[in-house]
């Protein structure tokens, strides 16, 4: 078991009773945070970790909503003698897993026990920081010490298209809030550091699947055709190169391909051909422009080839666009509780989060929670069975969070 990470804990005595309170909870959030391992549950399917986080919230007396669908919830903590429209200040967690095997031995105890399903992505982290902040946060409130209100978001499905923040504003749980906070497991970030940065700090990530169709034939006669393995092949190879040239190059837009399938015999020309990939964008104004630039382009190239053509684009998320005064506040919050040299820059990525939806309604940043061990050599990257983190990470997030509003 992991030690909360030690840092400079504030001078007088709230500081240090929040310190105090932290290393108190940590052992059962270390363990709540083990039985979500063993147990993880894709998206929109996560019924008994919607449970467990539901029963523990009321037993600090609060009183969580489960979202309409039936997984996730949102509880607010409101101190006493709040007006009730006062804005809230909100910190979310994701707390789906994916849908790959987890790869750590097998003496690991609290390995995942669900065959072809891990937490390889740190949402049981994530979920158990943001519990445990709410539990700091009920205890201040019942003892006069929280002056703002605080909403505590556990979002399903954020693994999936079309994730499930777009589920949480759907049912109100955007009302009211003024600022959002979350963090993502970081492995090259060492365990008691944060990295920030102001902007766009992941990518756009959208999916397209192209069907390609034809009348067929004998590859004896392409010319009395459509050659759709050729139509299907020039689309592949050159729609990217195009959309590259049509859009500003500092947007970022980057199509690839994941699949391509067509044809069943060597002699046969196919009727139908599908290729599939993802759209990543660096910034807004490419993911706003690559749908039209794509169906335009795509038209070209399949009508070159005598190939009818549909274009099925599915949109996933905006980049998460970190609001400068909100990065700051993580960055102050951070310093002043674990002292100086415990914020680090970071590289945007170009992986999608849907926490970009919730800055599209308010203000609010998204920080790298620092997971690896110290000393430890290599990183076990996200999305992979051996994914595993530093516990102290836990400790970290939830003081963090807690600090934002106290």
């Amino acid at each position: 078991m992991s030690a909360p990470v030690e840092g400079q804990a504030p001078a007088g005595s709230s500081g240090a009773d929040l310190r105090a309170l932290v290393e108190e909870l940590h052992p059962e959030l270390i363990g709540i945070r083990r039985d979500l391992h063993m147990h993880p549950e894709l998206g929109r399917q996560e019924v008994r970790t919607t449970a467990l986080l539901k029963a523990r919230l009321e037993q600090e007396g609060l009183v969580p909503r489960v979202l309409p669908g039936g997984t996730g919830l949102v509880c607010d903590i409101r101190p006493e003698g709040l007006p009730a429209d006062s804005p809230l200040t909100a910190f979310r967690a994701d707390i789906d897993a994916l849908p790959i095997e987890d790869a750590k031995p097998a003496s690991v105890p609290y390995r995942s026990t669900v065959p072809g399903r891990a937490h390889a992505c740190g949402h049981d982290v994530h979920t158990t920081v943001v519990l445990g902040a709410g539990i700091l946060l009920a205890r201040a409130a019942r003892d006069g010490r929280l002056k703002r209100a605080v909403r505590l978001i556990f979002q399903p499905a954020e693994e999936v298209m079309p994730g499930g923040a777009l589920d949480v504003i759907a049912a109100g749980g955007m009302k009211g809030v003024e600022r959002i906070f979350a963090v993502h497991c970081d492995p090259k970030v060492e365990v008691g550091k944060v990295g920030l940065k102001v902007g766009a700090i992941t990518s756009a990530c959208d999916r397209l699947v192209i069907s390609l169709d034809g009348p067929g034939g004998h590859t004896a006669r392409p010319h009395l055709t459509t050659d759709l393995v050729l139509a299907a092949a020039k689309t592949a190879a050159e729609l990217p190169t195009a959309l590259s040239r049509r859009l500003d190059p500092r947007w970022g837009v980057s199509l690839v391909w994941g699949r391509i399938a067509s044809g069943s015999a060597a002699n046969v020309i196919p009727q139908h051909a599908e290729l599939e990939g993802t759209v990543r964008c660096l910034e807004l104004a490419g993911w706003h422009e690559a749908p039209t630039a794509i169906e335009e382009l795509l038209g070209q190239i399949a009508e070159t080839h005598r190939a009818k053509w549909v274009l099925d684009y599915h949109r996933g998320v905006p980049p998460v666009v970190n609001e400068a005064d909100s990065v700051a506040m993580f960055a102050d919050a951070m310093e002043r509780r674990f002292g100086p040299g415990r914020v680090e820059g970071t590289e945007q990525s170009l992986g999608g989060e849907d926490f970009a939806w919730y800055l599209e309604e308010v203000p609010g940043a998204l920080a790298r929670l620092g997971v690896r061990s110290s000393g430890e050599s290599g990183v076990r990257d996200l999305h992979q069975g051996t994914f595993d983190a530093d516990e102290g990470a836990i400790a970290v997030g939830a003081e963090l969070f807690a600090s934002l509003v106290l």
